[in-house]
């Protein structure tokens, strides 16, 4: 028997031929969905991503770029992050410039074209996705970093479980979570740790309106404590209204730093301070040099100086006297190395902090909003990060993230 042919289209039906639609009956996208559903992502379950990268350390306008590049869905113990917020810190401009004891390090990691770091130490992420093997943590949360360095200056981010932890969002806001780990646990813990500060005790800061400065104020007032908090002098009615915004904060006394540095300055702490029998048992100093000299000698005996900044770059010239004959102690605090060696305690101050301002009791460092969307430039970031540098500043500087 003669076979025939078979016929390779037998069998198939015919398909409709596709509609050609035109630009203007695309659907366009809406602004009123979440965020989460938003985001830049591909048709294989990768997300976009953009990040403030530097290739070398050098002053931030020379060095940074932006960057963009794609993240795989996670899997095992990994979580795919959308950053919140994101503040700007004098820390993270040291590190891009290479003047701070630790940095992120270079990787390519990001498919740059050389091994680049990203900055920024902290950050409130929303969970976009998490893998099979994560336990603790869901899609939704709202998570911080557990420890400086994950590079926050970026859209997105993908870790394990562990670099991060979970923090209950109801009634804060994503600006809040994200300034919480460093200035108020800077602050909670010079306040306890050092010595043994009871009602009624004085001390004395400097850079008393610094986010550092401002947490120490509230927290000090909430515990019955007396404070002598020292402001950059500003001129005319703008210094006016700072010392009011400090006492309303709950200062006991605002002075300028050119004020401390009078002959008289002594004498005057000893009118505050029933005559000297209650001199300050504690200062908080971010200034150095002589500037924070001069608050250690209104220091009662056994007094106890914590440094934990240097914003003068200048040296502090103990006297002999003071360590000989009034016994004081001089210490620095690092939060960094603090909360890597304490993660439990850093929790816990961190918890009852946020719990603090769900209440109501403690208010927020002014902060000057930076919109980060998916179609913002580099110059605008960059414009924002020198704005870091500069002197007199309306609040700090955080990076507000939208539509990524």
């Amino acid at each position: 028997m003669k076979l025939r042919p078979r016929n390779p289209l037998n069998g198939i039906t015919s398909r409709p031929r596709p509609r050609c639609i035109t630009q203007q009956q695309w659907p366009q996208p809406t602004t009123s969905l979440p965020l989460d559903r938003r985001r830049q992502i591909s048709a294989y379950g990768y997300t976009q991503a953009k990040a403030l990268v530097y290739p070398k350390h050098g002053p931030p306008a020379d060095v940074l770029t932006l960057h963009t590049h794609s993240i795989s869905p996670p899997h095992s113990k990994l979580l795919t992050l959308r950053t919140l917020a994101a503040p700007l810190n004098p820390a993270d401009i040291n590190q891009i410039q290479g003047t701070y004891p630790t940095a992120p390090p270079f990787t390519s990691d990001l498919g740059t074209a050389q091994p680049s770091a990203v900055p920024g130490n902290e950050a409130c992420f929303e969970v976009l996705s998490a893998g099979s093997g994560c336990k603790e943590i869901s899609r939704g949360d709202w998570v911080i970093p557990r420890r400086t360095g994950i590079g926050s200056w970026r859209t997105h981010v993908q870790v394990d479980e562990e670099k991060v932890m979970r923090v209950e969002k109801e009634g804060l806001t994503a600006e809040q979570v994200a300034t919480v780990s460093v200035n108020p646990v800077t602050a909670y813990r010079m306040l306890k740790d050092f010595t043994a500060l009871k009602e009624g005790d004085w001390f004395i800061q400097n850079g008393a309106n610094s986010g550092v400065g401002r947490a120490a104020v509230q927290l000090g007032k909430m515990w019955g404590l007396k404070s002598i908090c020292v402001v950059r002098k500003r001129e005319g009615a703008e210094g006016e209204a700072l010392k009011r915004e400090m006492q309303e904060l709950g200062a006991t006394v605002v002075v300028t730093d050119e004020e401390v540095m009078e002959k008289g300055f002594g004498e005057r702490v000893k009118e505050w301070t029933n005559g000297g029998r209650e001199s300050p048992a504690l200062a908080l100093n971010c200034v150095g040099g002589d500037a924070g000299m001069a608050m250690a000698k209104v220091l009662r005996e056994g007094g106890t100086m914590i440094t934990y900044g240097a914003m003068s770059k200048s040296p502090m010239r103990v006297g002999a006297g003071m360590l000989i004959f009034k016994d004081m102690r001089f210490v620095g605090f690092w939060v960094s190395r603090w909360g890597d060696h304490f993660p439990k305690e850093k929790k816990e101050t961190i918890d009852e902090v946020l719990g603090l301002i769900r209440e109501g009791k403690f208010k927020d460092v002014p902060m000057v909003e930076v919109p980060w969307s998916w179609e913002t430039k580099k110059e605008e970031l960059l414009d924002a990060v020198q704005g870091t540098l500069e002197g007199f500043r309306k609040g700090k500087g955080i990076f507000k993230f939208g539509d990524t």
